[in-house]
């Protein structure tokens, strides 16, 4: 069976990954970035930070926030057709929870960090309480099955 939210958020990496932006953690790899967006490693004042060493030009800003805001309205358009809660939303806690090691620490503010959610946003929602609930139970399910038995 498919996880819907896996697909939509391989889809948006790629789109991400296909973004003109660069990462530098030396001069040399600031420089190679530079030419690779086509300026000169001295023309600082035509890029801006992204942060976490992630740089782009100036003219992309608003191109990279629209990108953003695109994705964004995807995700939350699909958590808002997801009527019980057993599709996308699910799927999505299932995805995090099992990304967050869930089944392990038991701990669910990383999980609903990555997805930008709150505690509260989702007490107030039936569908996102449902879902949750029912990604919790799958994922301590299979992490029952696992055998941490080695011969």
């Amino acid at each position: 069976m498919t996880n819907k939210y896996d697909e939509i958020k391989e889809k948006h990496q790629k789109i991400v990954n296909e973004f003109p932006m660069k990462f530098a953690f030396s001069d040399e790899q600031f420089n190679q970035g530079m030419k690779e967006l086509g300026l000169d490693p001295k023309d600082t004042d035509k890029v801006v930070s992204i942060g976490g060493g992630g740089f782009i030009r100036k003219t992309d800003a608003k191109r990279f926030g629209d990108m953003w805001d695109t994705l964004r309205k995807e995700h939350n358009d699909l958590i808002k057709a997801d009527k019980t809660g057993e599709g996308y939303i699910k799927d999505m806690f299932v995805s995090e929870l099992e990304n967050h090691e869930y089944g392990y620490t038991y701990e669910l503010d990383d999980t609903l960090d990555a997805i930008e959610l709150t505690r509260e946003q989702i007490a107030n929602s039936p569908t996102l309480k449902h879902g949750l609930e029912l990604a919790r139970k799958e994922v301590l399910h299979k992490e029952s099955e696992v055998d941490y038995e080695y011969e």
